[in-house]
């Protein structure tokens, strides 16, 4: 997908509950320790908050198979991953993923809509073919995610239909979202609808917009992605707009503007961020989002430092 490009193509190990609209689930942290977990040094254990790795972020020290890079980021003291393009993988390699994240302990965060493109999913035009393959993808998700232990699943409802006034527009992506949750609700999947700052045909941009959405649908299977580098881009004021929406969001991810990298290259203060959203009480998969600044296996410790300087706000 064309927001994806800076990770490799590419929910929870048990049930989940969503209570006022927040996953609280403490399995959602995956952070149970391991026997042994004593003798790791300080510096591998969890973290305040569960950040989940992409395919690719630790392949330098790991190599290529994404199942080694999990257990290396498992031992670095991640204990979630997210992917955008499970549902490209073959059935068999999603189904060793998802039995690694459970023998580990470690919680599954995002996958992407199944066959539909940012672009492709053109939800606002009301179009009886978009809503068909929209419910389509939507029982597709729901298989993808038995395999994998998952309960989350990123919705984009594409383009604007520049020809229907902004309300017919809204209404349209409401009515396919409904269809939508009447497949996902009965499994206990959530799809998690993410405000996009990539171009400006994409129909949905902001928070409060989702949050419009999320309440007019009326369903735990609708929430919000609170993605902080499009929060950002976008209009910025994290903390307050966060505030606002919280009740619908069902899942954070994270990347520093400019450049989308991890924390500490930007702008953004996530060590503020972080700290909020873990006295707010989130028990979730906080999904790594963005790029690496550096390259090699310098990189990938310094990312690893990143993500402990902005751990460190207890």
């Amino acid at each position: 997908m064309k927001r994806r490009n800076f990770v490799q193509s590419s929910v929870l190990a048990g049930a989940s509950l969503f209570t006022t609209g927040i996953l609280k689930a403490s399995t959602l942290s995956g952070c149970a320790e391991p026997a042994g977990e004593a003798n790791v040094i300080a510096g591998d254990k969890p973290f305040n908050l569960n950040y989940g790795i992409h395919d690719g972020m630790f392949k330098s020290h790991a190599g290529e198979d994404f199942i080694d890079q999990i257990k290396f980021a498992y031992d670095k003291g991640f204990r979630a991953i997210e992917d955008n393009g499970m549902s490209g993988r073959p059935v068999e390699q999603q189904k060793k993923i998802g039995d690694t994240l459970a023998k580990l302990g470690m919680a599954m965060g995002v996958f992407v809509q199944p066959s539909l493109g940012n672009d492709s999913n053109m939800l606002a035009t009301g179009n009886a073919d978009q809503v068909e393959k929209f419910i389509a993808s939507c029982k597709e998700a729901v298989e993808v995610a038995k395999r994998i232990g998952s309960k989350l699943v990123t919705v984009v409802p594409g383009d604007f239909a520049r020809k229907l006034p902004i309300g017919v527009q809204t209404g349209n992506v409401i009515e396919a979202i409904k269809k939508g949750t009447a497949i996902l609700e009965p499994h206990g999947v959530i799809m998690v609808l993410e405000p996009l700052s990539d171009n400006p045909d994409l129909f949905l941009r902001t928070p409060d917009q989702a949050y419009a959405i999320c309440k007019a649908v009326g369903s735990p299977s609708c929430k919000i992605l609170y993605d902080m580098y499009h929060v950002q881009r976008n209009q910025g004021n994290i903390i307050p707009t966060l505030d606002l929406v919280y009740d619908e969001i069902g899942y954070y991810q994270i990347g520093d503007n400019p450049g989308r990298k991890e924390p500490g290259t930007g702008e953004v203060n996530y060590k503020n961020i972080f700290k909020h959203i873990y006295n707010k009480g989130y028990k979730g998969v906080m999904g790594m989002e963005h790029g690496t600044a550096g390259a090699g296996k310098e990189g990938e410790l310094a990312l690893i430092k990143a993500y402990r300087e902005a751990d460190s706000f207890i």
